[in-house]
């Protein structure tokens, strides 16, 4: 049996996707465990190349189980979309849902997109999907869950209650349009006859899988920086996205866990507000963006660009456990005189060499940077350590030293082919 979480260390948009992609070929099940359709996770292989925001990475192998999580949230409408792309393009994975995952609704969307409005320039740069909300009710136990739909009678019941408060809250405190009830339940029966056929104990499915000593990935969401409790909070998503949040969003046991990798880039992106000490402007920043494409796959936002923190890489594998780490576009940095790696930080005029929680000493801090040589040889789709040339293979084992953790993958370009496996895991 091996159970491998696979996470992301930064502020998402790492290429979670490729690398999960990448090991689900041999992978008996793949098991999505948190967020909602706020992520956005893209896949290239034989069938094209697809953005997915619900369904689990593992869905372009034959024979995998592709499990939704009990710890997402899933808008029913666009998950429906995604299933209909899927079975068009022959996908071949199996997907479950578990019947515990939490629903988001209309009303849901209305309020995040009128909470984000409110706050004005204090705005925490939301996808505006409705995830927080979902969340919130889930905790304040509103929640509507996939098992749900399947008792439509009770389940019109608790959205007319729900319906009371939410409606009040939008006109009242917003200003907003109300949402229709009826609209909702004309909704319902599409979705529980589009999506009831995979709503599954997801649970039972994982077990039966661990006791048969099968090969499970875990695929997390967004980054590890992001995460509701150890993220930048406040702008942070609504959910664990560390490597804890695999074992509370599958219902897996700790012990169970054999290996944590986190996957980075080979330099730094963010989406939205919030803290991010070595983002950098201008030319530089314009040219590592539009060579890497870096712009959201869920939002298509521009990504704000930085060098490689590896005050805070170094944090993100503490919090997570990680084994080993992935470096991912290696090939985006081909052709830079020098590229950077912070160190450390000052602040106050003090050098701190640990990533700060406080949100305002975040905002103050300055990175220390060590340079490196860069290197003209391009890397791009290179399949082997032994081709990487040699100030880039330099960079890497920096990397690697300075960040304390052995560097396991290396991706080079989207496609499958553009990894390369320097440790056997």
């Amino acid at each position: 049996m091996t159970i491998i979480t696979i996470i992301g260390g930064q502020w998402g948009d790492e290429g979670k996707g490729k690398i999960i992609d990448h090991m689900a070929k041999n992978a008996d099940v793949v098991a999505r465990y948190s967020g909602g359709n706020n992520a956005g996770h893209t896949i290239e292989n034989d069938h094209g190349k697809f953005a997915l925001h619900l369904v689990p990475c593992g869905v372009g192998w034959e024979g995998t189980k592709n499990i939704i999580g009990s710890g997402t949230v899933i808008d029913p409408n666009v998950l429906i979309e995604e299933l209909e792309l899927i079975k068009k393009n022959n996908l071949p994975g199996k997907i479950f849902i578990s019947e515990k995952a939490h629903l988001i609704m209309p009303y849901h969307i209305k309020l995040d997109q009128a909470e984000e409005n409110h706050r004005g320039n204090k705005a925490v740069g939301t996808t505006g999907r409705g995830i927080g909300p979902a969340y919130s009710d889930k905790i304040s136990r509103y929640g509507i869950r996939m098992g749900d739909l399947n008792n439509l009678e009770k389940l019109e019941l608790k959205i007319s209650e729900n319906l009371k408060i939410k409606n009040k809250i939008l006109k009242e405190i917003y200003g907003a349009d109300e949402v229709s009830e009826t609209d909702i339940f004309e909704k319902l029966d599409e979705w529980y006859k589009k999506l009831g056929k995979y709503i599954s104990n997801t649970e039972q499915i994982i077990h039966d899988n661990l006791e048969k000593n099968k090969y499970i990935l875990l695929e997390g969401a967004q980054g590890a920086l992001l995460d509701i409790d150890h993220g930048t909070y406040p702008y942070v998503t609504s959910s664990n996205s560390i490597s804890g949040g695999s074992l509370t969003g599958l219902g897996i046991g700790a012990k169970e866990i054999n290996k944590v990798l986190g996957v980075f880039k080979a330099f730094c992106t963010r989406v939205g507000e919030g803290p991010f000490p070595t983002e950098i402007f201008g030319d530089e920043a314009e040219k590592i963006r539009e060579i890497a494409g870096e712009f959201g796959t869920t939002t298509g936002r521009p990504r704000r660009i930085g060098w490689f923190d590896a005050v805070a890489a170094k944090y993100s594998a503490r919090i997570n456990g990680l084994d080993s780490l992935v470096i991912t576009k290696l090939d985006i940095l081909d052709h830079f005189e020098k590229i950077k790696v912070c160190t450390s930080y000052e602040y106050r005029g003090e050098k701190i060499d640990f990533f700060p929680s406080d949100e305002n000493i975040l905002s103050e801090i300055k990175p220390i940077y060590e340079e490196f040589e860069g290197w003209d040889e391009s890397t791009y789709n290179v399949d082997s350590i032994e081709k990487i040339n040699s100030k880039a293979k330099k960079f890497i084992k920096n990397l690697e030293k300075i960040v304390g953790i052995p560097i396991d993958i290396i991706s080079t370009g989207p496609s499958r082919k553009a990894t390369i496996e320097v440790n056997d895991l």
